[in-house]
């Protein structure tokens, strides 16, 4: 935010005013609020435990199993993480526990680390927090005079999710477990 002031002082605007009315600063909030948020529950370490219990759920499971049950776990919870979170920190969390999971198991990385891809990207459309441009995009729509909810945008996005999530998984299992694509 300071380096929109410093720009707005900078250019010399006549109708500063006007130019500030155009700025959406509830949006803005929100994203500060969000980003303190996922930051807190990173420090308190909620996300490496998530990713720990995953990576117990997996190691439990017999090694001809555990491929397609990894890309299963890591697809899905990290769908419906990154659905009211932001994606970023926790996609950074998870990856030293992939990476371990990895080192423990026979399971090769590229499958795991393309079903937190998909998993984190896809599930982002099934809140309206999910994702910045769900943010954005709601926070126009209000503008023009269009209201969407929390509960409107998950009524329409959690069926989207759902379904994007569920053909990356057969895509992620077909690819990997039954053609053993980069599964070097």
């Amino acid at each position: 935010m300071a380096g929109a002031i410093a720009l707005i002082i900078a250019i010399d605007h006549h109708d500063m005013e006007g130019l500030l009315h155009k700025v959406e600063w509830a949006t803005l909030m929100f994203f500060a609020g969000l980003f303190i948020l996922v930051e807190c529950i990173e420090k308190l370490g909620l996300i490496g435990a998530i990713g720990n219990c995953a990576s117990d759920a997996i190691l439990s499971i017999s090694p001809e199993h555990q491929l397609a049950a990894a890309i299963s776990i890591i697809l899905w919870m990290s769908a419906i993480i990154s659905a009211f979170i932001d994606n970023i920190p926790f996609t950074a969390a998870i990856i030293p526990v992939i990476a371990q999971i990895c080192e423990e198991t026979d399971i090769p990385l590229k499958p795991l680390v393309y079903a937190l891809a998909f998993g984190a990207c896809l599930g982002g459309n099934g809140t309206l927090i999910g994702a910045s441009a769900n943010v954005v995009a709601v926070g126009i729509s209000e503008e023009k005079g269009y209201d969407i909810t929390f509960c409107d945008f998950v009524k329409t996005g959690m069926p989207v999710m759902v379904v994007t999530v569920t053909v990356a998984h057969v895509y992620l299992l077909v690819c990997h477990c039954l053609f053993e694509w980069g599964n070097e």
